[in-house]
């Protein structure tokens, strides 16, 4: 409708944002409520460049039976599918602030700054929380523990059939210290897939093969595979390019999954090169860290991913049981 009334549009530099297109993948987005299809509520979520904020995303419901549904913090704009994929089921999202003064057209705050910023968790809930669990919580601890309770098998096997039809209720657990568990298990997570890019890499196996290139094509990823055959895929290692092989996985690390895929198998399925049919446009996610002054940078999101989902998993199994009130 724009075009075809002559409708003038700037390009804006507020509108070059970094998005969460799926887990531990992200991308360029130019964001304009003219240019892109659907926005939702992301200009009361990131309404600047620079917004600092944290949401939840959360698959509205279960694609499938038996499977976990898809659960991840982001911190910045993300897709309505980033958890489950093209197929799965769209996602909501739980913002740990909004803003309530955004130009809807230009993603700015009318009142500048931060004024317009309201906290997502109220203080009816907040006074709730203290109420049952002591005068020392905070909102952030709230925020953290529903993000640990969403973790814990226990939640997931109790209220597997309520979470395949709808979002899920977060149940209040009998103790304060029950509480506690789960907030500090759900900060340390939090912690974890947000600062992915800053993980402590695996310490895993480097194995090149004769005739690597030199230099910053010595890291340059086409494809990557799991090591062995596509018969006998072998989960140890993966095949980052024809010269460069990582081994060493830990079997721990193929058990935290997101959705439909595992962590490691998000990788794998989104850092390869691509073509668009349509237009032509080559979408090379080796740009990514060539941009950041990082060539390496796949390679080494391999290890970072193998300590997260590590990590995760250890905090899961270390998760109180879920006794409820």
């Amino acid at each position: 409708p724009l075009l075809s009334r002559g409708v003038h549009l700037s390009v804006h530099e507020a509108g070059h944002r970094t998005a969460a297109y799926r887990p531990f993948f992200k991308q360029h987005l130019y964001f304009d409520r003219a240019l892109n299809s659907s926005v939702y509520q992301i200009p009361r979520i990131f309404p600047f460049p620079d917004t600092r904020n944290v949401m939840i995303t959360i698959e509205s419901k279960l694609a499938a039976p038996g499977r976990d549904q898809g659960v991840l913090a982001v911190d910045t704009i993300t897709t309505h599918k980033s958890v489950s994929g093209a197929t799965g089921e769209a996602a909501y999202v739980f913002p740990r602030y909004v803003y309530d003064t955004p130009d809807a057209e230009q993603g700015a705050l009318l009142d500048g700054g931060e004024g317009g910023r309201r906290d997502n968790i109220t203080d009816e809930a907040l006074a709730a929380y203290r109420a049952r669990y002591g005068e020392d919580v905070t909102k952030d601890d709230v925020f953290a523990y529903v993000y640990g309770v969403l973790h814990s098998p226990e939640y997931r096997e109790r209220y597997a059939t309520d979470l395949a039809k709808m979002l899920p209720r977060i149940p209040e657990v009998a103790t304060a210290s029950a509480f506690r568990g789960f907030a500090e298990a759900g900060q340390r997570l939090l912690d974890l897939h947000i600062g992915y890019e800053q993980a402590a890499p695996h310490p895993l196996r480097e194995e090149w093969a004769a005739g690597a290139p030199a230099g910053d094509a010595r890291w340059r990823v086409e494809k990557m595979r799991w090591a062995g055959t596509r018969a006998a895929p072998d989960r140890s290692a993966i095949a980052v390019s024809e010269w460069l092989t990582l081994s060493g996985i830990p079997d721990e690390a193929h058990e935290y999954v997101v959705g439909p895929r595992s962590a490691l198998e998000w990788l794998i399925d989104r850092y390869r090169v691509r073509t668009d049919k349509a237009s032509g446009i080559v979408n090379d996610p080796n740009d990514w860290g060539l941009e950041r002054g990082e060539p390496s940078y796949i390679a080494d999101l391999v290890k970072r991913i193998v300590t997260v989902s590590v990590e995760t998993m250890r905090v899961v199994r270390a998760l109180p049981p879920l006794d409820e009130a």
